[in-house]
Formats: C-alpha cells, structure tokens, sequence
C-alpha cells in the first residue's frame, strides 16, 4: 500500500514535479533531476524560500487536509441495517419512518447543554479564513442548533484589543464572534472560548466569562494537525513587532535590524507567528478548571490531538476526575488553517485508530464505575456516514460528532454564490435555479419565514451551513432508520461490521463474515 510518504510535489505547497507521475517512491523526486531545471518541487522551491515551504497556501485563503492514506480507515466499517423491529419508537411502518429519527444530543456533566443537531465546530482559531467567515459559520451554527468553539489567539491577533498589566480587558474581535453567534441563538447550541498557553496567560476566559457573558469555556491541548502550536502569517513589520510584544514567538524576529532590513527590501515578505506548547500535569489541570469554574465557567471541555496512546488515556482520566462537560478528541490527517505540511501527514495518530483506543479508555473506566464523559470526535469526517461511524464505534460515550473545515466549506461557497447574486452575475452552476437568493438556495425560503424581518440581515454563507447541516439530517436519520435506531442514544457498536480482518482487529468492530453468528445458527436451528 502506497502511504504517500515520497510526496515532493502537491497542490498545498503549490508544487509539481518535472517529470510528471514518474517519481522516485521513497523520495518524491523526479526519476532524473535536471542540472539547469528553475525548480518546481518543494525540495527545489525550499532551496531558494526556504521554510516558506513548509505550509500549505496561500496562506488565509485555504484550510488544509492530510493527503496521507491510512492502512485502515472508515471506509472499511459498513453499516448494518435490518428488517426487524425498531428501536426508540413504536414498530408500525407508518410511525417509523426516517424523518421521525430524533437527531437529538445532550452534553455536559448533567446533561443539560443541548445540540439539536449533534455536530460541534471545534476551534476556529485565528487565521485568517477562519476569521473573515466566522459570521457566517456562527450564524449558520446556531440556526442548526450546533457548537461552535472559538478557538486559540483571537484576542491577543486583534489590533484593537486592549491589554493592561498583561490582562486582556477589551477585545473587539472576541466580541463580535460571540455575538454572531448569540444573534441566532435560540435555545440549542452554544459557542465556547477555547484557551492556549497565550491566552491563558492574558486571561482571555476569564474575560469572556466575567465581561462578555460566556458559559462554556475549552482547555486545548492540542489538535490533530500538528503537535506543536498554533501558528499563522502576518505581512505587516508592525503586526510582527506587536505580536512579539504580547508574548508570541515571532519568526523571522522582527526586532532584528537585519531582518527588517530584507523586509523593506522584499526579500521577507511575512512573518510566522508561533504559539508556545503546553506542558500537562494532572495538578495545575485540575487547578486550572477549578480557577474557570470559581470565575463562573458553567461547562468546562477539553481538547486533544492526536498524541501518543498514553496521553489519550492522560485526556480521558484527567477529564473523568475533574466531571468535564465535554473531551474532545481530533485525529490525525483532519483539517487545519496553519500547520505544516509534512507534519499534517507524518505525525500522530489517525482518527479511526485514535477512536478505537479513545473507545478502550471509555469503557475501563465504565467498567470501574467511574464517570465518563460526553465524546466529541473530531478529525476528517464530512458526511452522514462518517457521523453514524463515530457514534457507533464507541457508543455510547460520543455524544456529538466534530466537523471543521466542511463546515467552513459550506460557509464559504454560500458566501461566494451569494455574493454573485447580490451583483446580479449569478455564478454558471446556479443559474438554472433562477436569479434570486430564495431560488438558489433550497433552504432560503424556509429559513426567511422562519426569521421573519431578521431574514435581511442573514449572511448567505449561513444559509450555507444551515443547509448543508440539513442535508447531513436527512442522511443520517436515513442511515439511522435503515439500521431500526430512532434516536442517538439507541445505536450500539453491533451496527458496524469490519469489511476485513485488519479493520476488525483495530476496531474491536466483528468482521462482516463473523456477525450475528450465534444468531444465524439460532434462526437456522
């Protein structure tokens, strides 16, 4: 199986190879590299822009995934389904039909934060393309009745935030994600304020919770992208210099004659701004949520990457023993604004093997009588399948599912055709539909009665999320149906079966020629 480990050459970095698909394999190179060639790959582009290869691009404008493909992924669990019974509703072929699947979740330690669609947006950070469709995705979210969490470094990369004595005191950006979001609120859903090392330090929960009303706060550990921490461009000497100012790693250092010097001459066109790494320890963890919960945190999460099995089963105990109200778990080869390339595919653990273990985690402390707490599983998955996949393979313990870039994606097309239809050049495959918002769109109609004068100002890349979210719905409660599982809670790992023997073994999922065994032999005598 080819796992893509030889890659010298693609879209994300913008680079080819001269010689098309014939390439070394273990390498990436061309099978002849040519003395007088100006250079098309990553390792002849890194020999004159050096580390600016290192991340996808450009910078601001895409979100990035793994390319990497895994031994085993979900693809290799199908979903079982049956012509008996039902589960969670009344088995009578006109009371059990597939819109009366409740989609339904409760999260937090007692149950009471309700998703009326299962899905969170985990940690929209401070990248650019996460901050120029944020109104658009929170506003799609909270239509959906989703989560949304606000991620690391949004008021430390505001301008105009203020900060006294080290302290975050005022920060128009963090501001006005929290009102995008509470604009649409209405009774299901909640958007969250996630925390770095940064942020911590500037008090940036604490903020949110004391001035700007906030309930549900996350402590970040990391995320499936990368094992190191978040990071994004500036091209301004004096966002550079400002950033370092506030506490932020700075490459190449602003402050340095030298570099400011190539800076003015062009050579050095922007800057990276890094965040520093946490260092975990089941002392100052538990003190932190304390110190969130005395400041009037009401829901305190946690989130992690894709780290090594030990630090998994670190995030699932440490979450137990202090009663969080949601862990989530983002796997490797997900989505991300920044990370570095390499890193994105070459790292960490992939979100099937990372659930299978998050799964083993779960039920030894099930087992034990201890608390367990609601899963958010993140890294990759799109799509109906994906969702039905993540709740069955560790049911019962995820309680929603974590998609980031589709989201985005959504938001940004909804944004863009909604744009060309506000200049009146409607784009070429949405022209059949007609020339008006509520034509294109097959949800606008149903969301403008729904808002009634509120519909106006709604931003078309909302609509987007809303009706993407949708489509999600019907696919899932269609799988769910099929499967005879009327609600969330009623689907079980037995809905899965592993399409090999590999997958079987790191699933714990039975191999399709081994399920319902005892059962086949029952019906059979």
């Amino acid at each position: 199986m080819n796992l893509s480990s030889g890659t010298n050459a693609t879209a994300a970095t913008t680079t080819r190879l001269r010689t098309g698909e014939s390439k070394c394999p273990q390498s990436g190179m061309c099978v002849t590299c040519l003395d007088g060639c100006p250079g098309f790959c990553e390792i002849a582009r890194s020999a004159v822009r050096g580390k600016e290869l290192l991340y996808p691009k450009p910078f601001g404008k895409t979100t990035s995934a793994g390319q990497k493909k895994y031994p085993v992924d979900y693809s290799h669990l199908n979903i079982m389904g049956t012509a008996v019974g039902a589960v969670g509703i009344e088995p009578d072929p006109d009371k059990a039909v597939f819109p009366a699947v409740d989609l339904r979740s409760n999260l937090g330690a007692n149950g009471d934060l309700p998703l009326r669609f299962p899905v969170v947006i985990p940690a929209m950070g401070s990248t650019d393309v996460a901050a120029n469709n944020w109104d658009h995705l929170a506003a799609g979210a909270a239509l959906a009745g989703a989560g949304i969490v606000i991620g690391e470094n949004v008021c430390a990369m505001d301008p105009k935030a203020e900060i006294v004595n080290g302290r975050v005191v005022h920060s128009p950006n963090m501001e006005r994600r929290i009102r995008a979001f509470q604009d649409w609120y209405d009774g299901a859903g909640f958007t969250a304020v996630q925390a770095n090392v940064e942020d911590t330090r500037l008090g940036v929960q604490e903020y949110c919770i004391e001035k700007l009303g906030v309930e549900a706060v996350e402590i970040k550990w990391g995320q499936g992208a990368k094992d190191i921490g978040g990071e994004v461009k500036v091209n301004s000497l004096e966002r550079a210099l400002e950033l370092k100012k506030r506490g932020y790693i700075v490459l190449p250092d602003p402050e340095d004659p030298a570099v400011q010097e190539t800076f003015d001459e062009g050579a050095v066109r922007e800057f990276e701004r890094h965040s520093r790494i946490g260092m975990v320890e089941w002392e100052t963890f538990v003190a932190r949520v304390e110190a969130l919960r005395r400041v009037g945190a009401k829901y305190v999460f946690l989130k992690t990457g894709a780290y090594r099995p030990a630090d998994l089963a670190r995030a699932v105990k440490f979450a137990s023993d202090a009663g969080l109200d949601l862990l989530t778990i983002d796997g490797a080869g997900g989505g991300t604004g920044m990370s570095p390339w390499r890193m994105m595919n070459e790292w960490g653990i992939p979100t099937l093997y990372l659930q299978a273990l998050l799964t083993k985690c779960c039920d030894h402390l099930a087992a034990k009588g201890a608390y367990v707490p609601p899963v958010c599983v993140a890294g990759g998955l799109t799509l109906e399948d994906h969702m039905f996949k993540g709740f069955a393979l560790s049911a019962p313990h995820v309680k929603a599912i974590g998609m980031g870039r589709s989201p985005l994606a959504a938001a940004m097309v909804g944004k863009t055709v909604g744009e060309s239809i506000k200049r009146g050049r409607v784009l070429q495959e949405y022209q059949a539909y007609g020339n008006r918002v509520e034509r294109v769109f097959i949800l606008a109609t149903e969301l403008k009665a729904r808002l009634g004068a509120d519909y106006d100002r709604l931003p078309t890349g909302a609509i987007g999320v809303y009706t993407y979210f949708d489509r999600l719905a019907q696919g899932l409660r269609q799988f769910m149906c099929g499967a005879r599982k009327f609600g969330l809670r009623h689907i079980t790992r037995d809905d899965l079966v592993a399409l090999t023997p590999d997958a079987a073994r790191v699933t714990g999922i039975r191999y399709i020629m081994d399920a319902d065994a005892e059962e086949v032999d029952n019906i059979l005598g």
